[in-house]
C-alpha cells in the first residue's frame, strides 16, 4: 500500500493492496479518475484531495496507514519539516521523496549558461537531508538525471517558448537567446510523433539534450505508531 502527496504517479503494489493517490489539484485527480475507469482499477486506487498544509489528522490518511509513503517531485511547501514529518508518520516501512538537485526543471541549464543568464539552483534536497538527520532518520540519497527534449516549429517559435526562462533579471537576454537557438537548432527526426505529453513534436530541436538532476531520498520511518 502506498501514499503519495502531490503526485499521481504511484504504481500498484504487486500484492494487490490498494493505493492512496493524493493531490491538491481537482484537475489532476480528475485525470486520475479517468485513468482508473479506463484501466478498470476501481477499488484498487483511492484518490484523495490533500495538500501539504492541510491537517492530515482531519482529512488525510491516518498514522501508519500505508506501508510506503512517497512524494514524487512534489514537495513544494513553506514547511518542509512538517511535510517530511507527515510522510514519516503515515508510513510503516519506508518513506521517500524526489527533489530537484540543480536548477528548476523549468530551465535549460546548458542554454542559460551559454547565453550568460543567471540561474538559481535549488538546495531543497540538502535541507531535506539535514531535517531527516535531525529527526533521527538515516536517509539514503541516490542521484539520477531525466532527459528532456524541447521541440518547436520555427526559430521564432523556439524563441517564444524558451523566453519563459528569461525571468528574474534575465529579460534582456532575448537577443542572445535568439542567436543561440539559430546556431544550435537542428531537424527533429521525430517531428509529428507524440511527445512526452502526447502533443505532436515540432520540426526542430536543439542539438543538446536538456537534463534535470534529481535526488531520491529514502528512509525508514522514525515516528512510533500511535497507541
Amino acid at each position: 500500500m502506498g501514499c503519495g502527496a502531490g503526485s499521481i504517479a504511484i504504481p500498484l503494489a504487486q500484492d494487490g493492496h490498494p493505493v492512496i493517490a493524493a493531490d491538491f489539484s481537482p484537475a489532476m485527480l480528475g485525470t486520475l479518475d479517468a485513468g482508473i475507469e479506463y484501466f478498470g482499477l476501481e477499488g484498487r486506487i483511492t484518490p484523495l484531495e490533500l495538500a501539504w498544509d492541510d491537517d492530515w489528522d482531519l482529512v488525510g490518511p491516518v498514522a501508519k496507514a500505508v506501508d510506503v509513503a512517497f512524494a514524487s517531485r512534489s514537495v513544494t511547501t513553506t514547511n518542509l519539516k512538517g511535510a517530511l514529518a507527515k510522510l514519516d508518520r503515515t508510513a510503516r516501512r519506508r518513506c521517500a521523496v524526489t527533489m530537484v538537485a540543480n536548477s528548476s526543471p523549468r530551465y535549460d541549464l546548458h542554454l542559460m549558461n551559454a547565453i550568460g543568464a543567471s540561474v538559481t539552483c535549488s538546495n531543497g534536497f540538502v535541507y531535506a537531508f539535514n531535517i531527516l538527520i535531525q529527526m533521527g532518520a538515516l536517509p539514503q540519497v541516490t542521484y539520477f538525471e531525466s532527459p528532456r527534449r524541447d521541440t518547436f516549429e520555427s526559430l521564432e517559435a523556439g524563441v517564444a517558448d524558451f523566453s519563459r526562462m528569461l525571468e528574474h533579471g534575465n529579460e534582456d537576454k532575448v537577443d542572445r537567446l535568439r542567436d543561440y537557438i539559430a546556431q544550435h537548432m537542428i531537424e527533429n527526426p521525430h517531428a509529428g510523433e507524440p511527445g512526452s505529453k502526447g502533443v505532436p513534436q515540432g520540426r526542430y530541436m536543439l542539438d543538446h539534450v536538456r537534463k534535470v538532476r534529481w535526488a531520491f531520498i529514502a528512509w525508514e520511518p522514525v515516528s512510533a505508531p500511535r497507541s
